[in-house]
């Protein structure tokens, strides 16, 4: 007898570790979603010690489905990192999903909200990696937290005073 497999089949692994930021920033939600879907833009927030790059020619068509390769450098290791625009609906939520990279899975979804002349940026990354809860405490919670700091310091710069929500956590 052939056994047939359901959905309910399935199990799916749930990653174990997840980032949430919010920050308001002094700026459109047109003008906020436009730079954050210029994928070249990472250049800009992400910490130099990354050596991060976008291998993908500009200008990237972004969309559902859309692939972007990235090259950097993880603790010295030299690293590339594919992602995939698993969901988009401009100009309030995209995802991006890591195809190939260092993490085990990377699901990142940005969700942007209008709040008059002012835009809440909300970043919420679900992630696992290779390792347990030490490697995270000692290494992957303070990198990730440091990129994300860094980040909200160079959205500062770009944007102007942000105010970062207390509900941050890694």
């Amino acid at each position: 007898m052939t056994q047939v497999s359901t959905a309910a089949d399935v199990t799916v692994k749930q990653p174990r570790f997840n980032l949430y930021r919010e920050l308001i920033v002094p700026a459109k939600l047109a003008d906020v979603f436009k730079f954050f879907s210029d994928a070249h833009n990472l250049d800009r927030i992400t910490p130099k010690f990354l050596r991060f790059q976008v291998l993908t020619p500009a200008p990237i068509a972004m969309k559902e489905g859309a692939r972007i390769e990235y090259a950097l450098r993880l603790r010295g290791i030299p690293i590339r990192w594919t992602s995939e625009i698993t969901v988009w609906e401009p100009p309030y939520r995209f995802v991006d999903t890591q195809i190939k990279g260092p993490y085990r899975s990377w699901i990142h979804e940005h969700r942007f909200e209008e709040l008059g002349s002012d835009t809440k940026v909300i970043d919420e990354v679900a992630y696992d990696f290779f390792g347990g809860h030490l490697v995270h405490a000692l290494f992957i919670r303070r990198d990730i937290a440091h990129i994300f700091d860094h980040r909200s310091e160079s959205l500062k710069q770009i944007f102007g005073k942000l105010d970062c929500d207390s509900r941050n956590s890694v």
